[in-house]
């Protein structure tokens, strides 16, 4: 499961992020193997998780099992120094008695970028310089770094992480360039999947290649992690037509908000029932059978924008063809991920409209009866 601390009304941030820790908490009872979060900064409608380390904190305090994912920390040196993104994860790596995986990303909106005056034409240098500075720190008793852009040491890091070498590391990947780069820096690709199946499996044939080619000169440990993660947006109910209906509601909203963020489109549709997740909460201007009909309408436009093969600059995220349903079709999508390669499935869930009781189902269905299918 991936965490984005999403919300339709900001208002709510308290109860939403506390229940975000309710529902990791109860995936680790319904038998997921790990819950990954996000970082974001400054994006109102997209994203409120902005210290996920903290989230985490709590989270791995309430649990004894379930794997902490830390997908991913931002590593524009203004927005996370190196040494300070791996002393927190090693200290989150021994609080949670060794059960970290660490992703990273460049964070690459205009707004986060100007939010802590991160200069885009070095985000890909800081990142390659930051992971390694990472890993070494980790690996290394005692870190000395010389490179293009820091210049470290000797100093110890610590503490030290419980995993050795080191917590597994991970890369954000939303297009084929990142995947290629993830296989040569040995790390696992975390692929946004939204695109759907045709589009993991793209990716995972991509990222094949790149592992069966690649010299090892930009690998960034002598630990490999060979490891391809795919989103899967998800609300499983026993009534799948509501599944559908409050899961593609729910996408819509995440959609527009990357929409937003990313290409300059209008901001989401706040109007939300917040008893249905659906659009048209009904106002003094109009009653409900008006709204629940402007609901009905604005869900067909944009099922007919999803059916558009997914430009490659959206993320794929207008495409509905998800596990949204019944428990059996949860399972055959998860049934064509696998075939198409993907080593381990993200649901997200915990999307801005869809309600916390929706959510904690969801999650108490996959346990039941989608997680027992593929559990070896």
């Amino acid at each position: 499961m991936t965490f984005e601390g999403q919300m339709a009304d900001p208002a709510d941030e308290r109860s939403v992020l506390r229940h975000c820790v309710e529902q990791a908490v109860f995936a680790e009872q319904a038998g997921f193997d790990r819950v990954w979060a996000v970082e974001h900064h400054g994006l109102r409608w997209c994203a409120h998780m902005s210290a996920p380390e903290v989230f985490l904190s709590m989270v791995a305090a309430k649990t004894s099992r379930i794997r902490i994912g830390h997908g991913v920390v931002c590593l524009p040196f203004a927005v996370n120094h190196p040494i300070r993104a791996a002393e927190r994860a090693a200290m989150l790596d021994l609080l949670s008695d060794g059960r970290l995986d660490l992703g990273v990303g460049r964070g690459a909106t205009q707004v986060e970028t100007s939010l802590f005056g991160v200069d885009p034409e070095r985000t890909h240098a800081e990142l390659d310089e930051g992971v390694r500075i990472i890993a070494s720190a980790w690996k290394d008793e005692v870190l000395e770094w010389h490179g293009p852009l820091l210049d470290i040491g000797p100093r110890a890091i610590l503490p030290r992480p419980v995993q050795l070498p080191h917590p597994p590391l991970f890369m954000a990947c939303s297009r084929q360039e990142t995947v290629e780069l993830a296989a040569e820096y040995g790390v696992g690709a975390l692929v946004m999947g939204f695109g759907g199946i045709e589009e993991v499996r793209k990716l995972r044939k991509v990222y094949d290649e790149a592992i069966a080619t690649r010299s090892g000169s930009r690998l960034v440990s002598s630990s490999v992690n060979d490891h391809l993660a795919a989103l899967c947006p998800t609300v499983v109910l026993e009534d799948g037509q509501r599944a559908l209906e409050i899961g593609v509601r729910g996408q819509r909203f995440f959609a527009q908000s990357i929409g937003h963020y990313y290409m300059g489109r209008p901001r989401p549709d706040e109007s939300v029932d917040p008893a249905t997740g659906q659009l048209g909460r009904p106002d003094h201007d109009h009653d409900q059978a008006r709204a629940m009909d402007r609901a009905r309408e604005d869900q067909i436009a944009f099922l007919n924008e999803a059916r558009i093969p997914a430009d490659p600059t959206t993320l794929g995220v207008f495409n509905t063809d998800h596990a949204y349903g019944t428990p059996e079709q949860a399972i055959r999508y998860v049934e064509k991920l696998q075939e198409a390669g993907a080593d381990e499935v993200i649901c997200l869930i915990q999307m801005g409209t869809v309600p916390l009781d929706v959510c904690m189902e969801t999650i108490r269905m996959w346990g039941e009866h989608v997680i027992p299918q593929f559990r070896r």
